[in-house]
């Protein structure tokens, strides 16, 4: 990896820009991609980049591997098989408002996860800048208006993006029992083999009942670039992030989407900046320098 992709914040900076074109194409092809097949094959795409960069350690850490299968068989299920998963399936159905507004509660639901079980405490600081990004981001989403929080409608789409928050939540905080001594790419390919196997039978099952991939150039560049970027690039980040910084501030850079969401719509869509983007981006900022300052 080179010199500058080292430092965890950048990577975890990366990752919420990865992440916020993912959610941005699972919405947006949602009728051509099922999300079943999305989720299957993002990670199929994902593994094959990832398993010439694994099997060197293969022989050599497999009694490691084979002696923590139980947190390589949870964070698989967790991180590979469940997250994304439940989030396609919520963009279904759901806006994504809806779903960039809970995704936003990862932190806050990290965070008390790794209290709980960890017993893990922010200082007051920290816990300051938790809120302070969370009211940020909670800004641009409903656009300045406190109206447009009060009247979302929730729908089964925002149930399955609860449980996505629940998910990567405890994956976040998963991370921790991650087997020792396992090279990051061995693991990784570990974690997306087992979500793949418990992938596969949901996506023959959706196959059955007629819902297919309308192959398209569209369709296949957004496959590409979800394979890519958030799932091969973005989980290397993201899991060298939490393994520098801890769970409590990695998860706190998901409050970057709606920021990243913002500048992606000025670029591509030629959307103008409201005054609410920028009081959002800066409550982002500063929460999240906040929860960095030490004492």
């Amino acid at each position: 990896m080179p010199k500058f992709l080292t430092n965890p914040y950048l990577l975890l900076t990366l990752t919420a820009l990865f992440w916020s074109g993912n959610m941005v194409l699972g919405r947006g092809i949602r009728a051509d991609v099922p999300p079943l097949a999305l989720a299957f094959w993002r990670w199929a795409i994902a593994f094959l980049l990832v398993l010439p960069l694994a099997l060197p350690h293969f022989k050599a850490q497999w009694p490691l591997l084979k002696k923590g299968w139980r947190p390589v068989l949870l964070l698989g299920l967790l991180g590979v098989g469940g997250y994304n998963t439940f989030a396609y399936l919520a963009l279904q159905t759901t806006t994504a408002t809806n779903a960039v507004l809970l995704n936003s509660f990862i932190p806050v639901a990290t965070i008390a996860i790794s209290w709980a079980f960890l017993g893990k405490r922010l200082t007051p600081l920290a816990a300051t800048g938790v809120v302070v990004s969370l009211l940020g981001a909670l800004t641009i989403v409903a656009r300045g208006e406190l109206g447009v929080l009060l009247h979302l409608n929730l729908n089964i789409g925002d149930l399955w993006m609860l449980g996505a928050v629940a998910v990567w939540a405890i994956y976040t905080v998963g991370l921790a029992w991650r087997p020792a001594g396992v090279h990051p790419m061995l693991a990784l390919a570990a974690f997306t083999l087992v979500g793949l196997a418990a992938l596969f039978p949901a996506y023959l099952w959706e196959m059955a009942q007629g819902r297919t991939i309308n192959v398209h150039a569209g369709s296949l560049l957004s496959l590409a670039y979800v394979g890519i970027f958030p799932s091969f690039v973005g989980y290397i980040f993201y899991n060298r992030g939490v393994a520098e910084v801890g769970a409590n501030k990695a998860s706190l850079f998901i409050h970057l989407m709606p920021v990243f969401g913002t500048l992606l719509s000025v670029v591509f869509l030629g959307e103008i900046p409201h005054p609410y983007h920028y009081a959002g981006i800066a409550l982002i900022f500063a929460g999240i320098w906040l929860t960095m300052k030490k004492g």
